[in-house]
């Protein structure tokens, strides 16, 4: 069944613009999605009074427009329907989620530009605002997947993500790579040493690992990946090793077994989401 019909392009007039646009083509001819909507909000607020006595008589909808909708043609190539939107809200963020739910959006393509100069729309408050799925994308990221990474920690949320990576599997010669971060539990630390703890807890985990890949019943190629994180939290050690890797997205749940409320992000996911990846980041609401 496929679950991603509609996709949201957050654009900018900044220079991962075209990634975007010619990673969103990529996306959308891979996972067959059906309506594409790049968005761009003009804050005009933040123009500068030197410029708006010049601005005065210039439709900046219509000239912003215009150069989006050319910028589109240029380097969208899906065979999906594709409309750019333009907005004034002082809220990138308020204007996103309403566009999500009005277009019932099931996926947002955001830029990730913390390798870039500015800010940009990547942020924790969107992460938590929209309900739809969030993809992250850096400017340095391939048009191409053959290696996926999904964290899991055994919960059921963690689950939500093979939803995904089953999507973008089949049909082509896709590999994925199941990872888990586990830690020598800290309680033992007086009386155990945690390197007599190490050998134990990793079988442990392996076994557990084992178990959880067979009630998946997942069909398509799972590698696991288990790395030990005794020096850094599971975000770090995620983002530590992914640098050096071989992977093309990392896929990871909003949420996982360690978070009370339904309503919340992972703290995990947030670290993750707001780090300086090099390869794009797909939260899965």
């Amino acid at each position: 069944m496929k679950t991603i019909k509609n996709i949201l392009v957050a654009l900018d007039l900044s220079a991962i613009d075209e990634k975007l646009i010619k990673y969103s083509s990529f996306i959308t001819e891979r996972l067959g999605a059906e309506n594409v909507y790049f968005v761009h909000n003009i804050k005009k607020y933040e123009i500068s009074k030197l410029f708006e006595e010049h601005l005065k008589d210039v439709n900046l909808d219509e000239v912003i427009g215009d150069e989006l909708n050319e910028k589109v043609k240029q380097h969208f190539s899906a065979s999906a329907n594709w409309e750019v939107l333009i907005s004034e809200d002082p809220y990138s963020e308020s204007l996103l989620k309403y566009i999500v739910e009005k277009y019932s959006i099931d996926l947002a393509i955001v830029g990730n530009k913390k390798h870039e100069k500015g800010t940009g729309v990547v942020s924790g408050k969107l992460l938590r605002l929209l309900k739809c799925d969030i993809l992250a994308v850096p400017a340095k990221a391939q048009e191409k997947i053959d290696v996926i990474w999904a964290g899991t920690d055994f919960s059921q949320d963690s689950r939500k993500v093979f939803r995904i990576t089953k999507e973008l599997q089949e049909g082509n010669n896709v590999l994925l790579k199941v990872v888990h971060v586990y830690s020598v539990p800290v309680q033992f630390s007086p009386y155990v040493s945690p390197e007599s703890m190490g050998s134990k807890v990793e079988k442990h985990v392996k076994e557990k690992f084992d178990k959880f890949l067979k009630k998946l019943n997942y069909s398509e190629a799972i590698e696991p990946l288990i790395f030990m994180g005794r020096e850094s939290g599971a975000a770090q050690k995620i983002q530590a090793n992914i640098m050096d890797s071989d992977a093309d997205l990392l896929v990871v749940s909003d949420k996982g077994g360690n978070t009370f409320s339904p309503f919340a992000v992972g703290t995990v996911t947030e670290e993750l989401f707001n780090a300086n990846l090099e390869v794009p980041i797909w939260v899965v609401k």
